[in-house]
């Protein structure tokens, strides 16, 4: 398995690098025919390739993942994959490759693997919009899925999802001279500022909401008043009427200066994912857990999203963070805990087993 997980993070595979998950793609497709047999079904969008394999019999379980990372092309020379006591390292190692190579690993524990089917996205890490419907269509033809995002603090698997989704808040102004005439300009810094300081406080995190901003950008040269910025938005919710306040408040954004104006565009486009769509998967995983000596399951509700999201709003069955587990996601710190692999791998096939097998 750490020979699987080196090839994969060795590979780097930044979202909206289309070229770059092409060849990550190409590796995923080879390791699947190396460990579960049979070709994987590359289908072509426009962030970049999903990766598709069925076991050939009827569809009853979907193990769901994602092959892109946050992180950069050059990422990997300045933090390349390393094993060093206990911990593994390197650029995507936690969320989410480490979970690929489990899951391809439990599928080749299994005697029947007929009824499985392996869906890894090119575009989750930006909001899952050319592989959305595939996942939807396949969630639902399999009606059980198990998603192999990273698990939360301590493996616990990950029982419900806030709503999550990104706004941009674009600001134009007038450029002028900065030394000569500022005055004659409508600074779009400034106004950006302005409007930082007002999204920042529609937040409500008493109702586990939280908006965010998170990037910026304005200005073309350091003497010429700004005639743009833009500003990027995190936004996440648990109540539906909590995701419609923050969208009303987003919209309703105006101008401070005069002159200037204010486009919004984006919004929550993943839906939460209810407890309700996981507590039956959740039950059968405890089960196979005590079965298999691996101790008490914990199951807890996070604020990251997944495309999990989406299957678990439909209410097909849905269990989540059944991946590595480690700490760091989308930082230069993660790491995936090496002996906890086996475990989780033999989770994850005892699962399937099950399921085929109930279902």
């Amino acid at each position: 398995m750490l020979d699987d997980v080196a090839a994969l993070v060795n590979v780097e595979s930044p979202s909206r690098d289309v070229q770059a998950l092409q060849r990550s793609a190409a590796t995923l497709a080879a390791l699947i025919r190396a460990r579960v047999g049979g070709d994987a079904r590359l289908v072509a969008g426009a962030a970049g390739p999903h990766v598709h394999w069925r076991g050939g019999g009827e569809p009853r379980v979907l193990l769901l993942g994602h092959h892109d990372t946050v992180f950069p092309l050059g990422t990997l020379a300045d933090r390349p994959f390393h094993v060093v006591d206990g911990r593994m390292t390197g650029p995507g190692v936690f969320d989410m490759k480490a979970g690929i190579v489990q899951a391809l690993h439990a599928v080749a524990l299994l005697d029947d693997p007929t009824g499985v089917e392996i869906l890894i996205t090119a575009d989750e890490e930006v909001g899952s919009l050319t592989s959305r419907a595939l996942i939807e269509e396949r969630a639902g033809a399999c009606g059980a899925v198990l998603v192999l995002e990273p698990s939360a603090p301590g493996g616990a698997l990950k029982t419900a999802r806030k709503a999550t989704g990104t706004f941009e808040v674009v600001i134009r102004g007038r450029a002028a001279h900065a030394g000569l005439e500022p005055e004659k300009g409508i600074n779009a810094l400034v106004e950006a500022a302005e409007q930082i300081l007002r999204i920042n406080r529609f937040g409500r995190p008493e109702r586990g909401t939280t908006v965010t901003p998170t990037l910026a950008n304005a200005g073309t040269a350091d003497n010429v008043v700004p005639e743009q910025a833009v500003i990027r938005v995190d936004a996440r919710a648990s109540e539906p009427d909590e995701r419609d306040r923050v969208e009303a408040s987003m919209y309703g954004l105006e101008p401070v200066l005069a002159g200037s104006a204010i486009t919004v565009s984006g919004g929550l486009s993943r839906p939460p994912m209810p407890a309700s769509s996981s507590s039956s998967l959740f039950d059968v995983a405890r089960q196979v857990a005590r079965r298999l000596g691996l101790g008490t399951l914990d199951g807890v509700a996070v604020g990251g999203g997944s495309d999990g999201n989406f299957t678990g709003a439909l209410g097909i069955p849905t269990l989540d963070g059944l991946g590595a587990v480690g700490a760091g996601a989308h930082t230069s710190d993660e790491y995936v805990e090496v002996a906890t692999m086996p475990g989780r791998t033999a989770l994850v096939a005892g699962l399937l087993d099950e399921l085929s097998r109930r279902r």
